[in-house]
Order: structure tokens, then C-alpha cells, then sequence
């Protein structure tokens, strides 16, 4: 018997976190399968204790959860919705993971630092996790922290088609923070068939980084920032007022993980940026969604359609020609 046959033939089950309980509906109502009860309690010690509430003998089952604040005990949730999950036979069990937290310290930065984001991945595979199903991580590579398989999605069926109607018949350069996201960069270039600009930074400490430069011809162009994370905000509003002295006729921004913590609001609202659009892979806090200027689109469908191909062990790649 062929594995998609043996797979197809399993009952699919969704099991959702604390962190982002709005995406798993939006997941659940993509896939028109109801998600399965589960209880997360916290013991007066805060200690977390996680029983589902279906069966899930012999099921495939995919639990939705970001790993955002509180990183700490959305990770904890993860790790024991799984045990529990093990523990009640589950054939299969996928951690979707919408936004993975710890991604940033995917390398040593000096003497005696951890690689956390390898640490992550160790202890989500000690506890069962068969696959991993996430969506732009910091760096690619982290896929090879795992021992099991890791899909990796880019958000570029969500944001290509907004862009596409937003600023259809103007000039439009896509930009890169930094040197680093130069490859998501410019594949969204590529896809919009758009000119391509980069920042040149230089960071002095961590959270804190100076715009050096921009590499790249911006005058009279609609500038569209394209990062995978805005969490402070700085290296965002730096390039957003780097570009506008430049000669940018507009500047927008589209980040895919939403952390904005600290003054992150406060600098965007401030900023040359004319409007930020976000994805709804973090839940966002009553502040972010009264702010002014940031758009939340929905990743809902690609990930609901990423976990049904898995389901059905089909391709994933075909979602992104």
C-alpha cells in the first residue's frame, strides 16, 4: 500500500494553543474540520497541564500553535499538547507553527552564547513531533536544526497579490532592510517583476542598528519594505526615513511576524512609513489592532491548504509557482 493511501485513509485532527485560538478557527473553518477540544490548566505553581478531549487513536493530527509571548509558555503548551497527544496514540503529529519564537538566535554571536533556536528544535523533536510545519523563519537554515521534516512557507501567495492590486500602474521597488533578507527580496521582486533596492545597516549592539546606505536607485518610486519580523521596530523606521531621503515617492512595509513589543508602535506611527501590513500568524494585542496605518491580512488559507497537502501527502512546493 502506497503512504498517501495509508495517510488519506486516517481521520485529520486539529488541536489549538493559547497563543493564537483566532488562526486555528480560521485554519479550521479553511479545512471545514472542527478543531478537537483540548484543556490547558495552570497549576497554582503556574505549571501547565494539557488533556485532549477526542480521540485521536491512530489519527494525523496538526496542532496549531505560535511560539509568541509568552514564548516561554506558549513553547511549554506545545511540548505537553504533544506528550498528551503521543501518549493517546496519535498516528502522526504535526506542530504547526505559525510564528517560531527563538528563530533569531540561530547562530553563535560570541564567546559562551547558546544557538537556542537548535535547542528548540532538539527538544520538539524529543518530544514526538513527526514534522514541522511553519512559515518564514529567520533564517532557512534552521531546517536543519531538525532530525524530522521541516516545511518552511513564504508568505508570497498572500502578499504578492495584495501588492499587485494596491499599487497596480505605479513604479515599484521592493526593498530589503538589510543584507540578510536580501533573498526574500528579491524573490518577491522577482514575482512582481519590481526593481530591487537593500539598506546597508550596521548594528552596534543588539536591538539597536544605524542605516549606512541605500544600495539601489529609489527616487520617485513606491517603496515597499519586505522583512520577515518587526519587533522593535528600529531597522524598519531607520530604512523607512533612509528611503524617504532619498527621494522616495512612498514608503509601505510588509512584515510577516507582527512582534512589535517595546516602542514598536510608537516608532511606526512616527515613521516616514505610510502603512504596515502585517500577517495574523501572532495574535494581536488590543494596541495593535486600534493602530493606525498597520493592516493584518490572513494566513489562514495558505496554512489551512499547507496542512491539508500534508494530510494527503501531496506537494507543497506546487502552492508557491
Amino acid at each position: 500500500m502506497c503512504v498517501r493511501a495509508c495517510y488519506t485513509s486516517v481521520t485529520m485532527k486539529l488541536v489549538s494553543g493559547n497563543a493564537n485560538p483566532a488562526l486555528a478557527q480560521a485554519i479550521a473553518d479553511y479545512l471545514h474540520t472542527p478543531l478537537t477540544g483540548a484543556v490547558f490548566k495552570r497549576f497554582p505553581d503556574r505549571e501547565i497541564f494539557v488533556e485532549i478531549e477526542g480521540n485521536v487513536r491512530g489519527a494525523d493530527v496538526f496542532v496549531i500553535q505560535s511560539t509568541s509571548y509568552p514564548a516561554n509558555d506558549h513553547l511549554m503548551e506545545l511540548l505537553i499538547a504533544v506528550d498528551a497527544l503521543k501518549r493517546g496514540s496519535a498516528r502522526r503529529v504535526t506542530a504547526v507553527i505559525p510564528y517560531f519564537g527563538y528563530a533569531r538566535q540561530d547562530r553563535k554571536t560570541g564567546s559562551r552564547t547558546p544557538i537556542t533556536a537548535k535547542l528548540v528544535a532538539d527538544i520538539l523533536t524529543a518530544a514526538g513531533v513527526h514534522r514541522v510545519l511553519t512559515l518564514e523563519l529567520h533564517a532557512a537554515q534552521i531546517q536543519g536544526f531538525f532530525d524530522v521534516p521541516v516545511d518552511n512557507l513564504i508568505v508570497s501567495p498572500v502578499f504578492r497579490p495584495h501588492i499587485e492590486t494596491r499599487f497596480d500602474g505605479e513604479r515599484v521597488c521592493i526593498v530589503s532592510p538589510d543584507v540578510g533578507g536580501v533573498v526574500r527580496a528579491r524573490g518577491m521582486a522577482g514575482r512582481l517583476g519590481a526593481d530591487l533596492a537593500i539598506i546597508d545597516k550596521r548594528r552596534s549592539a543588539p536591538g539597536e542598528s544605524k542605516v549606512m546606505h541605500v544600495i539601489g536607485d529609489v527616487a520617485d518610486k513606491v517603496c515597499i519594505l519586505v522583512d520577515d519580523i518587526i519587533d522593535s521596530g528600529g531597522t524598519l523606521c531607520q530604512a523607512a526615513a533612509a528611503l524617504s531621503a532619498n527621494g522616495a515617492k512612498a514608503v509601505y512595509a510588509y512584515v510577516v511576524h507582527g512582534v512589535l513589543s517595546g516602542p514598536a508602535l510608537e516608532r511606526v506611527a512616527a515613521s516616514p512609513l505610510n502603512s504596515l501590513v502585517i500577517t495574523d500568524s501572532i495574535a494581536a494585542t488590543e494596541a495593535v489592532s486600534a493602530a493606525k496605518g498597520i493592516e493584518r491580512v490572513s494566513v489562514a488559507a495558505l496554512l489551512g491548504e499547507a496542512v491539508l497537502r500534508v494530510h494527503e501527502e501531496r506537494s507543497i512546493s506546487e502552492l508557491f509557482r
